[in-house]
């Protein structure tokens, strides 16, 4: 028989030398479709050659910024034009602006509006808004208006916090017949708010209201210019603080000093009284203090008031002092409330806002018959008297 051949046994020759390429070997390794894996191919070409554009730019930029010197600006002014044209008919530069103003614009400038009205013979002073008010910082401003023909008789403003551009949008009135209306002076301060120390003032206006056409409504920008020496009728000052808690309805009131008060003067104390409905409702008194125009008292005085009537109440504290006919009479008054203004008006809001907590601030007393006429206080109904 014939023996039949091993296949193990039959010698293939093989070439040993003959190594396989990598690239090739890993393509056919790899489990994705031919045109995927050319698609990543070419996505990652572009993304290198975007990489390259990318630094030479920047290279290129950067060489020819600093192959560009920064040169000096040659300044071009009006009196190096050597030419026949004047100076004054051309635009001054833009620099030259505030200085050839005269300085008046570095105290900033106040938007109003006056309207006479002659049914109720007064004259209405719409304050709407200031600019460029000159404070170190942010300040927090406030507006005093009075007239000349009304002494002791002012309006003042809410305060803005921290802020040299307040917006106002208030409106007052003042009574100026129209026989007095071209002597009258209106007169507008602007103040920095000052919780515990004196108030600073930002600027002035003194306005000649002979210039108010009272047949038209004037609105118009004015420039402030710098504080004046002269201030208002001053009486002193008051320093007190509020605190009220709403869940029990108490009223704290602590009347703490007073300063700037006549020399003249003796004995001052203080009268704390409280208005329900323009009524006269509860009222407590310090102990009056002898040799000082400084008066520390440091005084406290609870009232029950409900919260509920809380928004129909006022609240006046009044200096009293015996004067040189050794009568005691009232040297200026500080009206607290929903129906107050300016700086009251805050300190009654703030003590609201922050409840539990005592609020003090130092006030401006004001003339008494202001704060009166503010409070319109209703009159007592008379008792009935026996007939005679």
């Amino acid at each position: 028989m014939g023996r039949v051949p091993d296949p193990l046994s039959t010698s293939t020759p093989v070439d040993n030398t003959a190594e396989p390429s990598l690239i090739p070997d890993l393509i056919t390794r790899i489990p994705w479709p031919g045109w995927a894996l050319f698609i990543a191919i070419l996505a990652a070409g572009v993304l290198l050659v975007s990489c390259l554009l990318c630094v030479i730019y920047c290279c290129c930029h950067r060489c020819q910024r600093r192959r560009k010197k920064p040169k000096d600006k040659e300044a071009v002014g009006l009196s190096s034009a050597h030419s026949s044209t004047t100076t004054h008919l051309v635009q001054p530069d833009v620099d030259c602006l505030e200085p050839c103003s005269g300085g008046l614009q570095q105290w900033g400038r106040l938007l109003l509006s006056l309207e006479y009205d002659f049914g109720s013979q007064e004259i209405r002073v719409g304050l709407r808004q200031a600019e460029n008010l000159k404070a170190e910082g942010t300040a927090d401003p406030y507006a005093r208006i009075s007239v000349s023909t009304q002494a002791g008789r002012r309006h003042e403003t809410k305060v803005h916090r921290g802020t040299l551009c307040p917006m106002f949008e208030e409106t007052c009135c003042f009574l100026v017949p129209p026989a007095e209306l071209p002597r009258a002076t209106l007169k507008v301060q602007l103040l920095d708010f000052k919780r515990f120390s004196e108030h600073e003032l930002l600027g002035e206006l003194q306005l000649s209201l002979s210039t108010v056409d009272p047949l038209h409504v004037l609105e118009s920008w004015y420039l402030l210019g710098p504080p004046g020496t002269t201030e208002l009728e001053q009486m002193g000052e008051l320093c007190f603080s509020l605190r009220y808690v709403p869940s029990s309805g108490r009223l704290t009131v602590v009347v703490l000093e007073a300063r700037g008060l006549n020399p003249g003067l003796v004995e001052p104390y203080v009268k704390v009284q409280l208005m329900l409905n323009q009524r006269k409702w509860k009222k407590r008194k310090t102990s009056s203090k002898k040799g000082t125009t400084m008066p520390y008292f440091n005084e406290a005085f609870t009232f029950l008031v409900p919260f509920s009537q809380l928004q129909s109440v006022d609240l006046v504290l009044a200096v009293w002092a015996h004067g040189l006919h050794h009568r005691a009479e009232p040297i200026g008054k500080v009206l607290l409330g929903p129906r107050a203004s300016g700086q009251p008006l805050q300190h009654w809001a703030d003590m609201l806002a922050h409840a539990r907590r005592p609020i003090a601030q130092w006030h401006h007393l004001q003339s008494p018959r202001e704060v009166d006429r503010a409070l319109a206080l209703k009159p007592h109904l008379p008792l009935p008297r026996p007939h005679s």
